[in-house]
């Protein structure tokens, strides 16, 4: 026997079957945007605030190789890293609840950006995490033998090279997801969709001009071009959900009140 579905119910994994438009997002969408959107505009001050003490941005005095001599430095130059961690675990839960507002026929797009959201943030994790628990108390000890490959001060170093290769993911991951949702009926996903996917869109197409204007001395261009463009896309993507998820709240109460 056919079961009918009430008035409203969703088809696939984003539209009511009335044609309305209204969007459904995980139950945390509310707290997991403003959690994003607080910690994209805490990292963005923070790394902002940080002086470039190397490459190509360092007005001087600059580090030198083996760029080991910085502890006079921690853990200042530390700060910004525990917020950029924090929000590489968070950006994917938020793009996991993002992902609920793609239509059915875009699912594909909207799964490949959760599992580029996941690698690129592991990668982030790792390299953050190593930075704050093995290469910050080696310098405060003095243990600078073979850091020099570790150090956020090495523009040649595994620092830079696993930003690149992490925000180059979460590049990729904000592009198909803004592919997914910048077609949806309903605004809110659609704007959302659009501004994920202009960010990410600017985050690959750095790279590619980047890397073929510099090569082999691309130096931190395009990691403090990627990171920038991520935080700032995560800080206002944060914040639309955050103010579309708490005006449905609001709207779905005064429904039931009445």
């Amino acid at each position: 026997m056919a079961v009918r579905k009430p008035p409203g119910s969703r088809v696939g994994n984003s539209e009511p079957a009335d044609g309305s438009g209204d969007v459904h997002l995980c139950r945390a969408a509310l707290p997991v945007g403003v959690v994003t959107a607080l910690l994209g505009m805490v990292a963005l001050v923070a790394g902002i605030t940080t002086p470039a003490r190397s490459g190509a941005f360092c007005r001087g005095p600059c580090v030198a190789y083996p760029y080991t001599d910085v502890a006079a430095f921690v853990p200042r130059d530390y700060w910004w890293m525990y917020p950029g961690l924090a929000l590489a675990l968070v950006a994917v839960v938020f793009v996991v609840c993002l992902a609920r507002w793609a239509p059915s026929g875009r699912g594909v797009l909207a799964v490949v950006s959760v599992c580029s959201t996941a690698i690129g943030a592991a990668v982030l994790v790792v390299d953050y995490g190593v930075q704050l628990s093995v290469v910050q108390p080696a310098l405060l000890a003095r243990q600078t033998d073979g850091l020099t490959l570790w150090s956020q001060y090495n523009p040649h170093g595994l620092f830079i090279a696993l930003e690149n290769i992490g925000y180059a993911l979460l590049g990729g991951a904000m592009l198909l997801l803004g592919v997914a949702l910048a077609q949806h009926r309903a605004r809110a996903p659609r704007v959302v969709g659009r501004v994920l996917g202009i960010g990410g869109a600017l985050s690959i197409a750095l790279l590619v001009v980047l890397v073929s204007i510099y090569r082999a001395d691309l130096d931190v261009r395009y990691e403090v071009a990627a990171v920038s463009v991520t935080w700032l896309v995560l800080t206002v993507t944060g914040t639309l959900v955050a103010v579309h998820s708490a005006r449905t709240r609001r709207s779905a109460a005064g429904s039931e009140a009445r």
